[in-house]
């Protein structure tokens, strides 16, 4: 299957103020700066019409690699390719030709959307700006993706104060399936919702997924929404990605000593099923201070001496690929 997009050696650095100048009681108007990595090589495809769920801890770099992906951060280094395309090069003008193909539904939907845009104008927005409808046209087109994601038209007239959560959340949906996007960022979009609210929405994104022929990058810190809904799983580990594999493999045999960890922290509603804890002794490093060899060797239980040469991405099997010394 031929692949929509694909990342080669994505590199997100920011200048920020040296960390270790505040235990040295430098002036907080010091100029000395620190690089920190926050995306640090990291490479993957996403098949036309799959799922890529993208897991890790919070601050392992995952938003950034979506927000590099859509030039909403300009990536440091690396190529960005949709559909052989590099992204990462485009000039503005030919960039926001493409965006109506690359969409993203945020994780706050309170935040992501315009106090002072009625519903209407919400929906109207993107397709006036792309230019796909005449006025007419985008009328027809705000009811249609408004009956697509279960929400009454008596609604265009609402602000989102006025909106619960959930229809906040399936007004950003509509937004972003407005253009008939064929590639959309789904970053935590059921995190902000309640909990009897979250299976209603990532069962209206399957539905939307099989009839738009849409491809995704779902990010979230929910493991099993994770293993429902994507077909394959990447897990990042401070700025890298240290295991990529088919959803039901990684779960069932999952290889890296990272992965094992995260796994084993997913709840089980048994209360009589017992599953071993996986526990990482120490800190996470600073991302401005990134130890050499592998980024997990200070935590790992299954550390060795490889461990302090550096470690590269490399398939171990068929579909499985995998950063670790084992």
């Amino acid at each position: 299957m031929a692949s929509l997009i694909e990342i080669a050696n994505l590199r997100k650095h920011f200048q920020v103020k040296d960390p270790s100048a505040a235990f040295r009681l430098l002036s907080p108007f010091s100029s000395q700066k620190a690089l920190l990595r926050a995306v640090d090589g990291v490479s993957f495809s996403i098949q036309k019409g799959e799922t890529l769920g993208l897991v890790g801890e919070s601050g392992c770099g995952k938003s950034t690699v979506a927000r590099c992906i859509l030039r909403l951060l300009e990536p440091t280094e690396g190529k960005i390719l949709f559909e052989d395309t590099d992204l990462a090069v485009l000039p503005e003008e030919t960039l926001r030709y493409l965006r109506r193909n690359l969409q993203m539904i945020f994780q706050d939907p309170m935040a992501s959307l315009n106090p002072r845009l009625s519903v209407r104008q919400v929906l109207e927005e993107p397709l006036r700006l792309h230019g796909k409808f005449d006025s007419g046209e985008r009328g027809e087109r705000v009811l249609e993706v408004l009956n697509q994601v279960g929400l009454d038209r008596e609604l265009l007239m609402r602000f989102p104060h006025e909106l619960s959560g959930g229809q906040r959340q399936r007004v950003n949906i509509a937004r972003a399936i407005a253009t008939r996007p064929r590639f959309v960022v789904l970053d935590e979009p059921t995190s902000a919702l309640d909990v009897s609210l979250r299976a209603k929405i990532v069962l209206l994104l399957e539905q939307l997924k099989s009839a738009l022929s849409t491809t995704y990058l779902f990010i979230s810190h929910d493991l099993s929404t994770v293993k429902y809904l994507s077909d394959r799983v990447a897990v990042m580990y401070l700025g890298t990605i240290v295991e990529i594999a088919e959803s039901r493999e990684l779960f069932r045999r999952p290889l890296h000593p990272y992965t094992k960890a995260l796994l084993s922290a997913i709840p089980i509603p048994d209360p009589d099923v017992k599953r071993e804890r996986i526990i990482l002794d120490g800190e996470i490093p600073s991302p401005t201070d990134i130890p050499t060899g592998c980024r997990l060797r200070g935590r790992c239980p299954m550390v060795k001496p490889a461990c302090s040469e550096e470690v590269q991405l490399r398939q171990v099997e068929s579909g499985r690929w995998l950063a670790c010394h084992q």
